[in-house]
This record gives C-alpha cells, structure tokens and sequence, in this order.
C-alpha cells in the first residue's frame, strides 16, 4: 500500500514539474509568422504539438526542449515555459470556452503548383513559406498529368489561369517579351503532352487536381487560380476561348453547355468571353475603380465553435478578426455564385461578397482566398515582392500559414 502511494505521488509531482513551451498567439507576439515555422520544424523533428485554438490567438504548445528554445530565439519567435500546473489551468480554461486542443503530429509534405517561367508578379503563399522557413516542392503540368500529386499532403495553386487564356492579359501585355514566352511555353508544354490547344490540356490539369482532392488532399487557391479551376470544370464540354487564344471563336452555345454540377464552389456565374476584358466572369467582384483607399475596405472573419467545428476554427485562428481587404485579379467572391454547401470563412459586412471559402470534396478539402497579397493593397504587375520582415504579424499572411498547418492535424480529447 506505502509503495502505491508513493507511486501515485511521483506520479502526481511529475505532472505538477512536467514543462512546455507555450508559443502564443495574441497581439503580443513578435513574429507570428515565424511562429509557423517554428510549429512546422517541430513536426518535421518527430514532436507533436498542440493547436490551443482560440486561446492566445490560436497558440502552439510543443514540448520543453533545449532546441525548440534556440530555435525560437533564432527565428526571433516570442514563447513561454509553462509548468504542469500551469498547463492543466489552460486545460482547464480550453475546457470550459469555445477553444479546443487539436493535436498536430506530422509535417504535411508542400506542394505548389507554379509554372517554371519568370512571371513579373510574386505569389503571397511561396513568401509566406519562405519567410517562415517551411520547406515546399513545385509542380506543374506535366508532373500532373504524370499523377505526382499523390505524394503531397498539400497544395498550392500558384495565381494560374486553368481556362487557357494566358490570364486574360492580352488586351496589355499580348507585346510583352513575359507573356509570349508564358505562351509560347505553354504550347509546346501541351503538345508534348499530346494536347491539340493548351486549353484543352488546362481542362485535363484541372481534373487531376480535383482528383487529388476527392482522394484525400488539401487545396489552397488565391486569386484567379480560384475562379479560373472551377470555370474550366464547368466548361469541359464546351469551347469558351476566343480567337486570339487557341485560333477558333467560343462556342455559339456556350453558355447551355456549362455544367455547374462539376465546380467545386461556384454556381450560375455568367462567362465574359470578350478577350479585351480583364476579367472571367461575374464571380468576381472589384471595388469600384480599385478604390485606393484600403482604410476604407476590410473584411470579417466568422467566429466557430471549436468544439463542434475544428476545421473551420482553424482555418480562421488569428489575433484579430478584422482584416484590410487587397485586391488581385479576383478580388472577391459574388456571394450570389457561392454554392449553398461551401462555408462561407470571411466575408464583407454589407454580405456581396466573400473572401474566404472552404469546403469538401470527396476524402478532401480546399480553401480559396481571393486577392493577390495580403500586404500589398493594390500590387500592379512588376512591383516588387513584399518584404514579409515588415509584416512579421500580419493577420492576411496568418490565414494563409493556417492552411499550410491544417493537414498535420487531428482532433484529440483533451487532457484531464
């Protein structure tokens, strides 16, 4: 009996002494950005961690370790050691608020499509991971139609244009050395793949991403790469590409031929077919004459139960829940052409328009954000890349490293 209470107190003081390192979230963190990357190092080393979602701002719990420490600081990342006792009262707290402690276990393995030219614009997700120091693999046509998805556990659509029409560029840049090279790669990508007209190869493309998907991947989109993968789905069966792009006019019946049944987001958006208009469709909606004034535009992210909604909450964790808008080719999603079973993540207050989607498809899951940086209001082709040493807690660049996290998760019971 002496020797099972004596147990039991080691036992008892084990928890009491027992440490972690708490990486809050809040406000008061000096690099959320990095904090990522710190979470995604410690997974790539074998160590779980907890996602404390809603407390702190979504913190990070890893274990005590002399490396996470030096790490942290290196990477000029704020933590705490917390004690046993300490951690049983954030427990305790998460237990009795609308938080929840999902546990993150395995590094997700990155992937993002990008085609292999020198595109005078930069893409917000690679600079998120980058500056967060999380390790990705790129892919583009020819890997996908070789079925190399299958070996990422998450990917990003770099700011691609799957309808064929070279981003809808013409009418600018069709003298532009960038965009007939981007042609010109283009083409003799799809006849090396056995495709007659590059359109007919991006329809191809679009599929095999979707395939992924349905089998078990997680999609992250922003920008055109969103509106454009799900126009191309509706269109299989139909031509809605002018002259100027693959030599032949749309189809005359284009719009009968459009199966909506095929998106993954979108419903009963109308084509603007017109190869001089910068612009898809009616998805999208621009504020108007790009107004300048970003203090004037945000929007607002929907609070979830953590409990009974972990995926959402964690795409949507951040330290505040009100954000400064930014534009890009697709600035914002009709709400009219959003389909009735895709969550609705963020959206403008007046309701036009949302910014943020996420949904299922299949085994799998997608997330779109529309706009080009979240850091560079209104970012004109040629500008330079933003400098996220400067944006080291921006809230918009959050939400993208939120998703990047989201494959390495799994619901867990929370301690007692």
């Amino acid at each position: 009996m002496r020797f099972l209470i004596t147990v039991l107190l080691c036992g008892i003081l084990s928890l009491v002494n027992a440490e972690n390192l708490l990486i809050y979230m809040d406000e008061t963190q000096s690099d959320h950005l990095k904090a990522y990357g710190v979470t995604y190092w410690c997974l790539e080393r074998g160590y779980n961690v907890e996602w404390l979602l809603n407390y702190r701002g979504g913190s990070f719990l890893t274990p005590a370790g002399a490396d996470i420490e030096q790490t942290c600081k290196v990477r000029g990342v704020s933590y705490v050691v917390v004690s046993g006792g300490q951690i049983a009262e954030i427990y305790n707290i998460i237990e009795n608020s609308n938080m929840e402690v999902v546990l993150l276990e395995k590094a997700p393995k990155i992937g993002v499509y990008v085609p292999p030219t020198h595109d005078p614009w930069d893409d917000a997700v690679r600079l998120a991971l980058e500056y967060a120091e999380i390790r990705y693999e790129t892919v583009w046509d020819p890997e996908v139609m070789l079925g190399k998805l299958s070996g990422f556990d998450w990917l990003h659509l770099h700011h691609e244009d799957f309808t064929g029409q070279y981003g809808k560029f013409y009418a600018s840049y069709r003298n532009a050395l960038w965009y007939q090279r981007n042609v010109a790669l283009n083409q003799e990508t799809a006849r090396k793949l056995g495709f007659a007209k590059v359109t007919e190869m991006k329809k191809a493309v679009a599929r095999k991403i979707k395939e992924y998907v349905a089998n078990g991947g997680f999609l992250f989109a922003m920008c055109s790469a969103t509106d454009s993968w799900d126009i191309a789905l509706a269109a299989e069966n139909c031509d809605i590409v002018d002259v100027p792009f693959d030599g032949d006019p749309v189809d005359a019946d284009y719009e009968s031929k459009l199966d909506f049944s095929k998106c993954i987001a979108f419903e009963n958006f109308k084509l603007i077919p017109n190869p001089m208009v910068y612009e898809f469709s009616d998805i999208d909606i621009q504020p108007d004459r790009y107004a300048r004034d970003r203090d004037k535009r945000f929007f607002r992210l929907f609070d979830f139960s953590a409990k009974f909604d972990p995926v959402p909450t964690m795409l949507v964790q951040d330290h505040t829940s009100i954000i400064k808008d930014f534009l890009g080719q697709t600035t914002s999603f009709n709400s009219k052409c959003i389909k009735k079973n895709v969550i609705i993540l963020g959206q403008y207050d007046d309701g036009s328009a949302a910014k943020y989607l996420y949904g299922n498809i299949g085994k799998g899951f997608f997330a779109f954000m529309s706009g080009h940086d979240p850091e560079d209001y209104a970012h004109y082709i040629g500008d330079p890349p933003s400098d996220l040493s400067l944006f080291k807690n921006s809230p918009g660049y959050r939400l993208i490293l939120n998703n990047v996290l989201f494959p390495a998760a799994e619901k867990k019971e929370k301690k007692t």
